[in-house]
């Protein structure tokens, strides 16, 4: 195999995978199919010649349409042959994708010398990609451990272990050695952590609590969202949400979620596929006003809301992992940021006042 560029964009960002490719594209990198290769699937392949890139990354890349043979983009099961001239077509110019250390605040709940956990505020950016090369949560923990010797952010064997929407505010977990990456990525692959989120959604649930399973891969009419299909469909990956109603405010309800997977926006697509989307979440429908009074006091008093609070409410509440080295269960609570917490104070006195709502 002949490589002529680097890998790097395939390591790093999200929101690349995200932008609408029907646009001019940019070569990032490119590689040429050995001869005597056996017809090999593309992702397969990649993942063998690309030691820092995982094959779900490069199986993202192919659906959105970025993994060129030739002149075409290709799927992930497409079949490397001897001669195939495979690239990496991005919708912007190549960037020097090497993360700095930034000087950014970062409330910081726990730290040892393996790991620490960050309670991440919402409007942070988790990690730089398109339209976000600076001022990241990486950058910030670049500055944060910039005289541990052992720690280089550019490294992804080390740092961020799992990652949560620019909008979402709560906890995440950051891995110092390669040894703790391994051990706490295994556990979140083995779907042993504890994680639960608080979210304020639209509409009235009649049970307490339920179960939402649904495969999530990217909406086909609107690639920054994600779509929910059939669990036994070949569509998307598996996913399972478990919900608990925490308090209900007549046309909002303020849930607990549980997950069992870790997918992309998958609260966020779980609640919009069963009619709940997250209130004040643009992109799924949530800055509508799906439930309530035709009143311009009520409709004055939902805008006031989402000037609150004007991202999705969303909150990574509880996190909950194995120590790498000590074996302790560590388990970690971040109270409701105060925009969550004022939206939610508004709709308890709301509906106190009015108790002859129809839900």
């Amino acid at each position: 195999m002949r490589m002529m560029n680097s890998e790097d964009e395939l390591i790093y960002g999200e929101a690349e995978l995200e932008e609408d490719d029907a646009q001019t594209l940019y070569e990032h990198f490119r590689m040429e199919v050995d001869r005597g290769q056996e017809p090999l699937r593309i992702d397969r392949y990649l993942a063998d010649h690309l030691p820092h890139v995982t094959r779900n990354r490069i199986q993202q890349a192919a659906d959105a349409g970025f993994i060129h043979v030739g002149n075409r983009p290709v799927k992930s099961n497409y079949k490397v042959r001897p001669g195939d001239v495979v690239t990496l077509m991005m919708d912007r110019p190549h960037y020097d994708t090497t993360i700095e250390p930034e000087d950014i605040p970062i409330d910081v709940v726990y730290e040892d010398d393996q790991l620490m956990v960050i309670n991440k505020e919402a409007g942070m950016v988790v990690h730089p990609g398109v339209g976000n090369f600076h001022g990241t949560l990486v950058n910030a923990i670049a500055w944060h451990l910039r005289e541990l010797p052992t720690y280089d952010p550019n490294d992804p064997s080390v740092g961020l272990v799992h990652r949560i929407d620019k909008d979402t505010s709560g906890l995440l977990v950051v891995a110092k050695t390669p040894e703790a990456k391994t051990h706490l990525g295994k556990q979140f692959f083995d779907h042993d952590t504890h994680r639960t989120y608080n979210a304020l959604v639209w509409g009235h649930f009649t049970e307490d609590e339920g179960r939402i399973e649904g495969n999530i891969g990217r909406d086909p009419r609107d690639r920054q969202r994600m779509a929910v299909f059939a669990p036994d469909s070949e569509v998307g990956k598996p996913a399972v949400t478990h919900w608990r109603v925490m308090e209900r405010y007549g046309y909002t309800t303020l849930v607990e979620c549980r997950l069992e997977t870790g997918r992309t926006h998958q609260i966020r697509a779980h609640m919009k596929h069963i009619g709940h989307p997250l209130f004040c979440d643009e992109r799924y429908g949530g800055t509508e006003i799906l439930r309530g009074e035709r009143s311009s006091t009520y409709k004055a008093f939902v805008q006031n809301c989402f000037k609150l609070c004007p991202r999705q409410m969303l909150h990574a509440r509880t996190l909950g992992f194995v120590h790498p080295v000590t074996g302790q269960q560590m388990d970690f609570t971040s109270e409701l940021p105060a925009d969550m917490a004022a939206v939610i104070d508004k709709w308890r006195i709301y509906i106190k006042g009015n108790t002859n709502n129809t839900l």
